[in-house]
């Protein structure tokens, strides 16, 4: 178990590949040595992220820069669709009033603020 570990410890450090563990420490297969990385390392494989794994400062930023032009995207198509709603708001209370003056209905309520 110990040996299985620091080999996994290497590996994910950097150190050494799956194919050249087994040829420094004599594996019988690669596969063993991907076995162990899956069953006692820090890679998440079903989502294929590394967990814990830091980003460099220029990663981070550059999520951030993708993260601010979305957000831009998405006030500018909020911010076009307030326009329409008040432009609708508008024109609906314009056809109220013209409804109420053509068929001299009264179609708003008039309810006290009490």
């Amino acid at each position: 178990m110990t040996f299985k570990l620091s080999v996994v410890q290497e590996i994910e450090q950097g150190e050494l590949t799956a194919t050249g563990a087994v040829h420094k420490y004599g594996i019988q297969s690669r596969s063993s040595v991907v076995r162990w990385l899956r069953k006692f390392g820090t890679f998440d494989w079903t989502n294929q992220n590394p967990i814990d794994m830091p980003k460099s400062p220029k990663q981070k930023l550059m999520e951030l820069e993708q993260e601010v032009r979305l957000l831009k995207k998405q006030k500018a198509l909020l911010e076009k669709q307030v326009e329409q709603a008040d432009k609708k708001s508008i024109i609906f209370d314009m056809m109220i009033d013209v409804a109420e003056k053509e068929y001299n209905i009264p179609i708003r309520k008039n309810s006290s603020p009490e």
